[in-house]
């Protein structure tokens, strides 16, 4: 089988990605929410737009993520997205602007409520015994910004981003588990 996303194959897709050495998360998520590729200002002010999205509302990481932190880290992301409800102005509106809304501020803000659960968890499980924070980097992809989260010293290789880019592009029509379930 074949995997197509908004009609482009996914290895034209990728294959792209690696001859032009660069990030395509971010250009799949907008090709997925908006059925085209986004020009090159189109895409900086997706990008511009998701950095906007990211940050977390006030002492959502100490009073959600480090003061209760669980084994489960899946249970630990359910758990902030039925949390963020609470800090929603329009929650229940169904209405395409909204729901798109919502839908971009989950994207931009999961990177931070998984590494952020990720670390609360080795802290409070004592694997590890520090507990650390970085905020995003508005410079780096979505790939980077992860890495970078993800260890104290924020280092990360050309390498280990890239084919965290091109994972998250393959998951992202689907999130994880065979990308045609639901076709």
């Amino acid at each position: 089988g074949s995997l197509y996303y908004r009609g482009y194959n996914i290895k034209d897709i990728v294959g792209g990605l690696m001859s032009d050495n660069r990030f395509g998360f971010e250009e799949v998520i907008y090709l997925l929410l908006f059925a085209k590729l986004p020009t090159d200002d189109e895409l900086a002010e997706f990008k511009k737009l998701l950095f906007s999205y990211r940050p977390l509302p006030n002492n959502f990481v100490r009073d959600i993520i480090m003061k209760a932190s669980s084994t489960d880290l899946m249970n630990s992301l359910a758990r902030s997205v039925l949390t963020l409800y609470s800090y929603d102005p329009n929650p229940d509106s169904t209405e395409i602007k909204n729901v798109l809304n919502q839908c971009l501020q989950l994207i931009a803000r999961f990177p931070q409520l998984s590494v952020y659960s990720y670390h609360a968890f080795n802290y409070g499980s004592k694997k590890s015994n520090s507990f650390f924070i970085h905020e995003p980097d508005p410079k780096l992809s979505t790939a980077e910004n992860l890495l970078y989260m993800l260890r104290l010293d924020g280092k990360y290789t050309p390498l280990e981003a890239k084919v965290l880019d091109i994972a998250l592009v393959l998951h992202a029509e689907h999130g994880g588990g065979n990308n045609s379930t639901f076709t």
